[in-house]
Formats: structure tokens, C-alpha cells, sequence
């Protein structure tokens, strides 16, 4: 792996149903802009079926203050374990780095359920910092997806 390759794991807590939040995240994408509307304006099916592992979506989003594009193909889901992997395939996201996947794996073994993030990229170039800001931006967002579920 080279210097410029990464990978960021954040873990969060959540009170809501993590079925739930798998669910959402496997199925039904497209609902998550009404529950994070300041964050996600829209999640769009280009190819396949939702919750499909080779289905592509495209997301319009507000990171880092700029509204952005992100499309995504859906490259493995683990039903078992309760994971999707989306790799980035276009958009503004890889303005910064050759490759870029998003995986959400929700954990419901105990009393607290726990949404585990991880960002495995390559930068374009050692000036590239890491998707902090991103991280941070999924965890706000699945905040908002469990405010939206208590309430």
C-alpha cells in the first residue's frame, strides 16, 4: 500500500433500530434526504435496483459547505452482517482521489446498535488530506437519520 493509499473507520451509537439503518442504507437511499435535508438533497437510481449489488446511484449533497455529486455503484452487500459497500465511481469526490469506497456496517448483536463507517481511498497526491471532513459528514448524517427515527 502506498503512502497515498488510506482507509478511516468511525464508529457510532445508535438508539434507533439498526435493521433500520441497514434497510435504509441497502434499499431505500432515497429517503435519506428527508430525514438529512440539510446534507443530502437527493439519491437517484441510474442502473439496476435498488438494494442491488451493480446498481448505480448518484447522490447531490452539501460537504465542506459546496453542493456536490457523488455516483456510487453498489459493489458487495452482506446481508448477514448487515454491510453495503458503494465505490465512487464519478463526481466531485474524485477530484481528490483515484479511489474512493464508502462502506456502512451496522452492528445489532447487543443493546446498542452501532453504525461502523469506512473510507478506503487513494489520494491523487501527497498534498490530498484525508476525508476527515467526510467521515465526519456520514456521522452527521447518520445522526440525522436516527433523530429522524426517535422522534
Amino acid at each position: 500500500m502506498s503512502n497515498l493509499s488510506g482507509k478511516l473507520v468511525s464508529q457510532i451509537e445508535v438508539k434507533s433500530d439498526g435493521d433500520v439503518f441497514h434497510e435504509i442504507f441497502r434499499y431505500r437511499p432515497h429517503h435519506i434526504s428527508t430525514m438529512s435535508s440539510d446534507k443530502i438533497h437527493g439519491c437517484d437510481l441510474h442502473e439496476g435496483d435498488w438494494g442491488n449489488v451493480g446498481s448505480v446511484i448518484c447522490w447531490t449533497f452539501t460537504h465542506d459547505g459546496k453542493k456536490k455529486i457523488a455516483k456510487e455503484i453498489i459493489e458487495a452487500i452482506d446481508e448477514e452482517h448487515k454491510t453495503v459497500k458503494f465505490k465512487v465511481i464519478e463526481g466531485d469526490l474524485l477530484e481528490h482521489y483515484k479511489s474512493l469506497s464508502i462502506t456502512v456496517h451496522v452492528d445489532t448483536r447487543g443493546i446498542n446498535n452501532l453504525v461502523t463507517w469506512t473510507l478506503e481511498f487513494e489520494k491523487k497526491n501527497e498534498s490530498t488530506p484525508e476525508p476527515h471532513t467526510l467521515m465526519q459528514f456520514v456521522l452527521d448524517v447518520t445522526k440525522d437519520i436516527e433523530t429522524h427515527h426517535l422522534k
